[in-house]
This record gives structure tokens, sequence and C-alpha cells, in this order.
């Protein structure tokens, strides 16, 4: 009777992931960079293997299984450590960039925005980013929203780069120039404009970061760090 039981459970979840694909409909002007079949269209840093019309890298480590992209902590000789799969196009506009990504206990992985990493990992359960308590779900999909902007003028300190709800004041007194970041003193040295592409990374709607040093073209990749991590849902929409 547990066997049935356990079995009919299986069926029921296959049934519903899969009705739930069937029911999701991409965006107007959005693209999809995944078919949900195979891995065209990427490529696996690294290596020379063409993976259009593959399930599987060669080493075993990244597969598409149930419509995801799943990235295997080891490689089929249990080897781990980082890996990367990145679309074969590079994106020079500005863009706004969907991904879904369910983690493992504690699992790191990473989306990476023409060539840097946006941290992307089983959060809560690494006591990490605890703004997202209310709408992280351990185990479950959850939501990363990325716009890219190009030609932005922007403000970090120490390579945080602040928010509007930060007040940044500047002065000059017995020929010095002084700094302070909401009401505390900071040293100048820490500070930088920049202009160029920015960012602005958010969670299920929630902020998760502004990253100020994206290059002007490049690729968009997903990381294979530690743990289980899987992708869906992979789509884009140029803005310029």
């Amino acid at each position: 009777m547990r066997s049935a039981l356990l079995v009919a459970a299986l069926l029921g979840l296959v049934f519903s992931t899969s009705r739930a694909e069937e029911d999701f409909r991409i965006e107007e002007g959005f693209t999809s960079l995944f078919n949900g079949k195979d891995l065209t269209g990427w490529v696996y840093r690294g290596s020379k293997e063409d993976l259009t019309g593959k399930t599987e890298t060669a080493d075993g480590r990244i597969a598409v299984e149930n419509g995801l992209i799943v990235m295997r902590e080891k490689d089929n000789k249990g080897k781990g450590g980082i890996k990367g799969l990145y679309t074969k196009k590079t994106f020079p506009k500005a863009f706004h960039l969907k991904v879904e990504f369910r983690a493992g206990l504690k699992a790191d992985s990473g989306v990476y925005i023409r060539g840097p990493q946006l941290q992307v990992r089983d959060f809560l359960r690494r006591n990490e980013q605890k703004h997202l308590s209310k709408s992280f779900r351990n185990d479950d999909w959850n939501t990363l929203d990325i716009i890219v902007r190009n030609d932005v003028l922007s403000t970090s300190v120490n390579g945080k780069a602040l928010a509007s709800s930060d007040r940044l004041e500047l002065s000059f007194k017995d020929g010095q120039t002084v700094a302070s970041l909401n009401g505390k003193p900071i040293d100048i040295r820490t500070l930088q404009i920049r202009r160029g592409a920015i960012a602005e990374c958010r969670c299920n709607g929630e902020p998760l970061e502004i990253m100020t040093n994206i290059p002007a073209t490049g690729d968009i990749g997903l990381q294979a760090e530690s743990g289980k991590f899987e992708f869906r849902r992979i789509r884009i929409k140029e803005l310029e």
C-alpha cells in the first residue's frame, strides 16, 4: 500500500510539474535562451564540444532533465569545482533577463552577466540575504529579474553601489575633501563614480544587488559550483 501511495504521489508531482510548464507562456517581447529540450545555443566553457542537440555535457556535470537545466555537484568522475554554461550569443544592448532557479540544501551557484557573476544561492539556509525571508522558497522555484542598462552614472562606496535611499555628502574643509554616507564619515578613497553599464538584480521582486562592474557587451552564463542547482524559463528582452 505504501509503495502504491508513493508511486501515486510521484506521478502526481510529475504531472503537476508538466502542467505548470505547459501553462507557462513567455512574456511579450521576451525571447527564450533555453528550448527546454537540450543545450542548443549554449557552450561549456573550457570544452570544445558542440552542445547542439545534446542533453548533457560530456563530463556529465550539466544536463537537461524534465525541461530543466540541472547543475550537478560533481561530474561523472566525481570531480566538482566551478564550471560554467554560457550562451553563444552576446548582448551589447540593454536587456531584461528573467531566470527561475531551484537550489538544493545550502547549494551555491550564480548567473554571469556579460562576465561578472551575480551570486545565486540557497540564501536562507546559508544564513544570507535575510531580507528575502518572506519571499524565498526553500527547495522550490525563485525568480531572478536582472535589468542591465548601458551608459549609467553610478556611485559606489567600498565597491557597493548606493541605493536611492542612501545619502552621500561631500564638503571641502581645511584644504581637504570630507565625505559621509548616511551621516557616517567615510574614506574618500573608497568612493567611486563611474559611467558605464550596471545591472539591477532582484529576487522574487526584492532588491538583491546593484552591480556596477558590467562590461559593454558579453554573454549570459549559469554556474555549477556546490550542491544541486536547477534553472528554467530563461528568457531575455532587449531594451534598446
